[in-house]
């Protein structure tokens, strides 16, 4: 059963290395991010499911423990690693990295992890029946969910302005700091296709592991710097 999620967004920029002189701009996002890892480690859950968006088909399904990324396709020789019990061939998706990388920031050591990563165009009903299956897997499992909102905000945006775009992110900021699974669940997959928002596939899978569990929700950060939508929120 699902105990615990937080919901974080997955910008390489989250990485100071990567950031480098504009890291200051996204300490606020960092802290946030700590404060929804703090969640699930209170929750002392049996399992930890990372899951996030993977663009390429390597990246994709099951990842295990061990299974390692880096941030060396952004100019940094900066590896990470999703636990630390075990080797894989696996590479981790750029969404999963930014995870292993805040996890080892906070040294998560409270229960085995697993990643998943998600393919963007992934319809709905698979990602909410992907989540049920893994709040099956453990009497106490717990979610890091990485995804970012619409890229469209602006004018600067990497999709442009489109004004559709703060209203979506709006109403997915309220339905993730409510813990609203039914409005997760019927989130326009279309659209959030359109609006380049990376973590509709992922927060649907949320959905699916969050029916029946009765949490509540907090949202923790919502800005939308370099015209995308950053959310942070914390279930229990």
């Amino acid at each position: 059963m699902l105990v615990a999620a937080a919901v974080c967004p997955c910008p390489p920029l989250l990485v100071p290395e990567v950031a480098a002189g504009a890291a200051p701009e996204l300490d606020a996002a960092r802290a946030a991010c700590t404060d929804a890892l703090g969640v699930l480690a209170a929750a002392r859950p049996d399992l930890l499911v990372v899951v996030g968006p993977a663009a390429e088909r390597s990246g994709r399904g099951v990842l295990p423990e061990g299974t390692r990324g880096s941030f060396r396709g952004f100019g940094v020789d900066l590896g990470v690693r999703l636990g630390r019990d075990a080797e894989s061939e696996r590479e981790l998706p750029t969404s999963l990295a930014v995870a292993a990388w805040l996890l080892e920031r906070t040294g998560w050591s409270d229960a085995p992890i697993e990643g998943l990563g998600v393919g963007e165009p992934l319809e709905a009903e698979r990602c909410i029946q992907s989540g049920k299956g893994i709040a099956a897997r453990a009497e106490r499992v717990a979610l890091l969910v990485m995804g970012d909102a619409s890229a469209c905000r602006t004018l600067k945006a990497p999709g442009y302005l489109d004004e559709r775009a703060a209203p979506f992110d709006a109403e997915v900021a309220r339905a993730l700091g409510a813990a609203d699974v039914a409005a997760l669940k019927t989130l326009d997959a279309e659209l959030a296709y359109e609006l380049k928002a990376s973590g509709r596939a992922p927060w649907q899978v949320l959905a699916g592991a969050a029916e029946g569990a009765g949490l509540g929700g907090a949202l923790l950060y919502e800005v939308a710097p370099y015209g995308v939508g950053y959310v942070v929120a914390a279930w229990s």
